[in-house]
């Protein structure tokens, strides 16, 4: 019974034919809907919206820009013009819309805890008028505001100067602030009892003896410099790294390792590590040399560092120039210091 009721069905399976016609069928079907479909390009400057072929759809070079596609700036050619590209240390080196320079040594401290530190071992008293070198835009300006009576600021930047005044406006400690605008090396300095500064690294040395020149003298200065000039300061006699600088900064003061910095405690960041010195004037009395000659001296003597002192003295160059000034001394000596005509005289 179950055979011959199924001999009248019929069991028909789709063949290859029909399978292959199905199958194109779909596909050209897609192609017809893929005809009228669009893709969405970006570009590095806004989203613009333009119709794409299938196949260019499908192309990644489509997407992506050749180096055809860019122009001789460096940018991406899109609509409206050439998009440039941003520095690579633009965005880092920008604080609120402004540029630091590495030319003027412009770098801010950021880190606060450095900023109280320095202005708690720097001995800031209510009653102290302190002289700040590069203030920038003023993170230890303000912190010196709320501790002393005073606060006078060399800046030689102008923008850094409209951003001081700008950032002190509207606070109690506005009246305060005296700003001077210039060249630290070539302004007159006015009264003060202590300097306290993240030092620009370029004018370091003569920083240091245009401050211990000054008169009259200060009670202390808290500076930071790079990592080996700091140590240079304050390193003692017979060390690698004593020079000429240790020892006519040594002369005229005493000076104190603070504590070491990280270079990423500041934006943007140097390349080296910085120190925090103290530096304290010695009395005047207590110098009985002319700084002058004395400086003279120190030069040929740290002139050349492999040689010894009596293999410098006793070079040409230099037994030519002592016999100078040898002669120039006692000419003015003589006769009771009358001068170069009684020498001749005699």
């Amino acid at each position: 019974f179950f055979l011959e009721a199924h001999k009248g069905a019929s069991c028909t399976r789709p063949t290859r034919e029909t399978r292959d016609r199905e199958t194109s069928g779909r596909r050209h079907h897609a192609e017809e809907q893929a005809e009228t479909s669009y893709t969405l390009r970006y570009t590095s400057s806004n989203v613009i919206p333009e119709i794409l072929r299938p196949s260019q759809a499908l192309n990644p070079k489509a997407l992506h820009p050749t180096p055809s596609a860019m122009s001789s700036s460096g940018g991406i050619r899109v609509a409206g013009g050439v998009a440039k590209k941003a520095g690579k240390g633009a965005e880092k080196a920008a604080y609120q819309g402004i540029q630091f320079l590495k030319s003027y040594g412009q770098h801010i401290l950021k880190n606060p805890m450095i900023v109280n530190s320095i202005v708690e071992k720097g001995g800031v008293k209510a009653t102290d008028v302190v002289l700040e070198i590069g203030p920038g835009t003023g993170n230890l300006t303000m912190r010196l505001l709320e501790t002393a009576k005073k606060v006078i600021a060399v800046e030689f930047d102008p923008r850094m100067v409209l951003e001081l005044q700008r950032r002190v406006q509207g606070t109690p400690h506005a009246h305060n602030l005296s700003i001077i605008s210039g060249d630290f090396l070539k302004v007159e300095l006015p009264y003060f009892d202590v300097c306290i500064a993240n030092v620009p690294y370029q004018i370091s040395s003569p920083l240091i003896f245009k401050l211990l020149a000054h008169r009259p003298q200060f009670r202390a200065a808290t500076l930071m410099f790079q990592r080996e000039f700091a140590m240079r300061l304050c390193v003692p006699a017979g060390d690698p790294l004593y020079c000429r600088l240790s020892v006519n900064t040594q002369l005229l003061a005493r000076t104190t390792h603070l504590l070491k910095v990280g270079k990423n405690n500041f934006r943007p960041p140097p390349k080296v590590d910085s120190s925090v010195v103290r530096i304290e004037p010695r009395p005047i009395n207590t110098v009985p040399v002319n700084f002058k000659e004395w400086d003279g001296l120190v030069r040929l003597c740290f002139g050349r560092k492999n040689k010894t002192l009596g293999g410098i003295f006793r070079t040409k160059t230099v037994m030519e120039l002592i016999e100078t000034n040898f002669k120039t001394y006692r000419a003015l000596q003589i006769n009771n210091g009358k001068g170069v005509a009684a020498a001749g005289a005699g």
